[in-house]
């Protein structure tokens, strides 16, 4: 199975869920996060990352993994929604991570953050 296929296959679902699509909230879930605006998804994302890090810490406990990995799933799937919200796709976030490829990831923060000063003027 490739990871790529199958995350794209995904974001085709989300895509068809979206209410311009005819995405019925009473009959999806996907449907009824965007129906009910950014809120709804980014909520959902952080309380994902909240348990992806419980879980996390739990396999350090030894825990189950299989927990962690259902975990992360979560997390990307509802990040997933907010990609499509913004007419993103799993692509540009593969797209960025091959840019990045490469790239010692300290010299990385550090050009975002010399970057990021240059925009704010400093």
């Amino acid at each position: 199975m490739n990871a790529v296929d199958s995350l794209a296959r995904l974001a085709q679902v989300i895509e068809s869920r979206k209410p311009a699509q005819g995405g019925d909230p009473e009959k999806s879930y996907v449907a009824r996060l965007l129906h009910k605006g950014p809120d709804s998804f980014l909520k959902k994302i952080g309380e994902e990352a909240t348990e992806t890090v419980m879980a996390a810490k739990d396999v350090d406990q030894g825990g189950d993994k299989a927990k962690l990995v259902g975990e992360v799933a979560d997390l990307w799937f509802h990040c997933m929604i907010a990609l499509a919200h913004y007419d993103l796709s799993p692509d540009d976030v593969v797209a960025e991570l091959a840019r990045r490829e490469g790239l010692s990831g300290l010299d990385e923060k550090a050009m975002r953050k010399a970057k990021a000063r240059e925009q704010s003027g400093e």
